[in-house]
């Protein structure tokens, strides 16, 4: 037992620093959309926003790129293959100049470990997978003329609308796209959130890019945030999507759009 305690005004005040950076990350996001469906009818049982509104993909294709490279047995496991970093790849993060596996991947949302598999794909296995899932506007050609879309199509020209992520989160939920078993096991498996209080076990990824070229956005429209995944409770599955509009974007304001999916839509409080 500690024998002093703090006064409440300290200890209010620390409360209140704890809370004002998820506050802030929250403040500066508005929602475009949000989208909920039934992965097994196809249903949607919640809409709101602009949801055929299209953004680029960014690190929500993760999932698509984790179903690619365990089909094609690129991707071993969760810890295999363990690829050591190197100067010249992406590292906008601190955390990215490690080696890395499809846990950290995944975890840590590494750009240059999603490039490193799909030169390893290369671009006619590539693009036969974006276009067998037929995801979002299947646009290949990455930067304007620099042809690299192989590495870049995710960041810059493939787009793909809350909708059309919900559509293709149904076909990943229900298993009917033309992959393995242990494609599916595993990237489940990597995107999994966690058994939620409200009794949902959720699946999912976050991403974030620019709206447009950088400086052609106002501030506070610049970039594009997303939380996209499924949930199961009882029997049942949803497939979701959320799409906002942030002045800015960081580790912690990604943390805070994926836990705000998940209390709006999965908490006890949500009705669904």
């Amino acid at each position: 037992m500690f024998k002093h305690k703090l006064p409440a005004r300290l200890i209010l005040a620390a409360l209140i620093s704890a809370a004002i950076p998820a506050l802030a990350d929250e403040a500066h996001a508005s929602t475009i959309c949000t989208i909920v469906a039934d992965a097994a009818s196809g249903e949607i049982v919640k809409e709101e926003g602009r949801c055929d509104e299209r953004a680029v993909a960014a690190s929500t294709f993760k999932i698509p790129i984790s179903l690619m490279g365990f089909d094609a047995g690129i991707l071993k496991d969760a810890q295999s293959p363990a690829l050591p970093f190197k100067e010249g790849y992406a590292d906008w993060r601190p955390s990215w100049r490690h080696t890395t596996d499809p846990a950290k991947w995944m975890k840590d949302s590494v750009v240059w470990y999603s490039q490193e598999m799909t030169r390893k794909l290369g671009e006619p296995r590539f693009r036969n997978y974006v276009q067998t899932f037929q995801y979002g506007d299947m646009d290949l050609s990455g930067e304007a003329g620099k042809n690299n879309g192989l590495t870049y199509a995710w960041l810059r020209s493939l787009k793909i609308s809350p909708r059309e992520q919900v559509a293709f989160l149904r076909k990943v939920a229900m298993r009917q796209l033309l992959v393995s078993d242990t494609a599916y096991d595993m990237t489940g498996a990597l995107i999994d959130q966690g058994l939620q209080p409200g009794g949902w076990h959720v699946y999912g990824k976050t991403g974030a890019g620019l709206a447009t070229q950088a400086g052609q956005a106002d501030a506070a429209d610049r970039y594009r945030g997303w939380f996209v995944g499924w949930a199961t409770k009882n029997g049942r599955t949803l497939v979701f999507a959320r799409l906002t509009a942030e002045e800015k974007v960081s580790v912690a304001s990604s943390a805070a759009r994926r836990d705000k999916v998940v209390h709006d839509l999965f908490s006890e409080a949500s009705g669904l």
